[in-house]
């Protein structure tokens, strides 16, 4: 088989590893971790890290585009591996494998691969492989947009908004990585008494729900949504009311952790067999109280939040 001989992976070895790696270098060397760390992190030596870091973006930049990937999007992509990255080895090569995979199945690549191989001019072997990635995902993004729509649209649904905003989270089919989890770039915010989300919903725009939705997949795989609202002694009431099966977090002793919340979530979760239908987060030291509602899509969890709203406004 001709495909078999003259694989778009080349392209992943050849262009996009490279100019990932470099981008990620340069975003963990603004969050202040040393050569020596991105190093270890990225699974390279520290000369070339060096190298990495002198060097401007320009390059990888065009690296990318070559393989029709934008600058905004290179920019989205690193900070979802580097984000990976910090989350250990595995977290890291997942989150690659699934955004190389996304890019195959949208043809992004093809034409950098047809033009190493003009052999293959009529091949569509990756879109027909991993097209279904993309038909999930797209499924997940028109789920959180008809969600948000809902929260906009709801005149007491700001009520529960709390300081840190609010966003929407859906899995998008199977989903294992950020990558696959869609939600609300910059979160919905308040504008006027009303819900406002400033962007439409994309794949891998928050990495604290993402983690959230992914951790409480991996004992509860059937919830593919999230929402989060406010927290405080009026809402535990309406929430022991409404008869939701909760896991409380908080007083974290995670206190240099990147997400506390994750990282508590997580612990919990090593030991819990019973359902659940709710995450509620006391919160710490500068993380404000927050509810986690859960779905099993994007339009349950946003029924359920508003359902909650109106308890609110009435309690």
């Amino acid at each position: 088989m001709v495909y078999t001989l003259q694989p778009p992976d080349e392209l992943m070895v050849q262009d996009f590893l490279p100019a990932m790696r470099q981008l990620v270098a340069l975003r963990l060397r603004a969050e202040g971790l040393s050569q020596n760390r991105i190093s270890s992190l990225l699974g390279t030596t520290q000369a070339s890290v060096s190298l990495y870091l002198s060097s401007e973006p320009k390059k990888a930049y065009s690296s990318l585009s070559r393989l029709s990937v934008s600058q905004a999007e290179s920019d989205r992509y690193s900070s979802m591996f580097a984000a990976a990255v910090r989350n250990g080895a595995v977290d890291g090569v997942r989150t690659l494998s699934s955004i190389w995979m996304d890019l195959l199945g949208s043809g992004s690549i093809c034409s950098a691969h047809r033009e190493m191989y003009p052999s293959l001019a009529n091949c569509e072997v990756c879109i027909e492989e991993y097209g279904r990635r993309r038909g999930a995902r797209s499924q997940a993004i028109s789920e959180v947009g008809e969600a948000v729509k809902m929260l906009e649209a709801s005149p007491t649904f700001a009520v529960v908004m709390p300081e840190v905003s609010v966003n929407v989270a859906c899995a998008a089919g199977s989903a294992t990585t950020p990558a696959d989890i869609v939600a609300v770039p910059g979160r919905i915010v308040k504008v006027k008494d009303r819900a406002k989300a400033m962007l439409p919903p994309e794949a891998g725009a928050s990495a604290h729900m993402s983690k959230v939705l992914l951790l409480v997949r991996s004992r509860r795989p059937e919830l593919r949504a999230c929402i989060n609202v406010l927290y405080d002694r009026r809402m535990a009431a309406v929430v022991k009311r409404a008869g939701l099966r909760t896991l409380t977090i908080g007083h974290y002793s995670y206190p240099e952790a990147s997400d506390p919340t994750a990282e508590a979530l997580e612990e919990m979760l090593r030991s819990v067999t019973r359902p659940f239908d709710a995450i509620i987060d006391e919160g710490g030291n500068g993380i404000e109280p927050n509810v986690y509602l859960l779905g099993r899509g994007a339009r349950e969890a946003a029924e359920l939040a508003l359902r909650l709203a109106r308890a609110y406004s009435a309690a």
